[in-house]
């Protein structure tokens, strides 16, 4: 059964589509390829575009949303605090609106809890330092100068990505702006329960980024493929239809026409076919990031997992609980 594309609000009273364009594109920049998978977006009827200034992007992204001749208050934009830029976050963001040449952003992360410092160049070499949680400036430091970018109107919502229990909770505490979303991995093999839980009840949102994963995991999964065929559907609509069904922001990316609009159209699965997505995370091996940048060291850009609130298992098999 075939369901219209939702819009979900936020905890602020702001609506956001529930299904977005996702605009990392594997790598840094993208250029055309970035315009042109914006524009074929666009006239899918996408109305929400998901960039950062880690990503190279938000020029083409802005670029494509302004020659659609779409009007502002139509297309919703999020974009993304950089970690090297958490000791200047008006500057930063006033970067990141100059790019996007949009008007306004609707709404601003921040991208990762890590900060990072430029200790300088030798050579053509430069240098950056990762600071550890508890030096300056701190997630609090910086959501707090977030929380200033409210004043200027060019910005209508802010929140944090890649957030465990443990870091909100470290931060929640000294906000006066809870934040509107929480943007994190999220799939059927991590369907992050707790976090969910801990988020509900603080009335933040959480967005799936990779919410198809990025493997061939669930494109080969057999119970996956007879939901898609018994719905008439594809095995990526089943994904992002279990992911909008348990009231979760997602963010697929593709380039092709046609999956970008099957992706934007989702279906109402039944509960039988909702419980069975929800329990793929239960199988053998099969509770999982599927992302690449986890390490040997078990540690991602400067921070141990256990700093950013992350419990694995042996194998990088990560637990659905999140270190409070």
């Amino acid at each position: 059964m075939s369901a219209s594309a939702p819009h979900f609000e936020f905890n602020n009273g702001t609506k956001i589509p529930a299904i977005g364009l996702g605009c990392w594109m594997g790598a840094v920049g993208g250029g055309q390829r970035v315009y042109d998978m914006c524009e074929k977006a666009l006239k899918a009827g996408y109305r929400h575009f998901d960039t950062a200034a880690g990503y190279g992007n938000e020029k083409q992204v802005g670029e494509a949303i302004r020659a659609s001749g779409i009007p502002r208050e139509e297309i919703y934009i999020t974009t993304k605090l950089a970690n090297s830029d958490h000791h200047r976050v008006r500057e930063a963001f006033e970067s990141s609106l100059k790019e996007l040449d949009c008007e306004y952003i609707d709404l601003y992360l921040m991208h990762w809890p890590q900060a990072s410092i430029s200790e300088g160049e030798t050579g053509n070499a430069s240098f950056t330092r990762v600071l550890k949680s508890d030096e300056s400036p701190t997630i609090i430091d910086t959501y707090k100068e977030m929380e200033k970018l409210l004043e200027t109107g060019k910005v209508k919502s802010i929140g944090v990505s890649n957030f465990s229990i443990k870091t909100l909770s470290q931060l929640l505490p000294h906000v006066k702006v809870i934040p509107v979303t929480n943007q994190i991995e999220m799939h059927p093999c991590l369907p992050n329960e707790d976090l969910k839980t801990f988020c509900d009840e603080k009335g933040i949102l959480l967005t799936a980024y990779s919410p198809l994963g990025r493997s061939a995991t669930f494109f080969e999964h057999p119970l996956v493929n007879s939901i898609a065929v018994k719905n008439n559907t594809t095995a990526a609509q089943v994904l992002l239809s279990w992911g909008v069904q348990r009231k979760t922001i997602v963010v697929p990316k593709s380039e092709n026409e046609d999956r970008l609009k099957a992706n934007i159209t989702p279906i109402t699965l039944s509960s039988e076919d909702f419980q069975a997505i929800d329990d793929i995370h239960k199988e053998p091996g099969m509770h999982k990031s599927l992302l690449k940048y986890h390490t040997a060291s078990k540690s991602v850009f400067g921070w141990t997992y256990e700093e950013l609130g992350w419990n694995f298992s042996v194998g990088g098999v990560v637990s659905s609980k999140t270190t409070a």
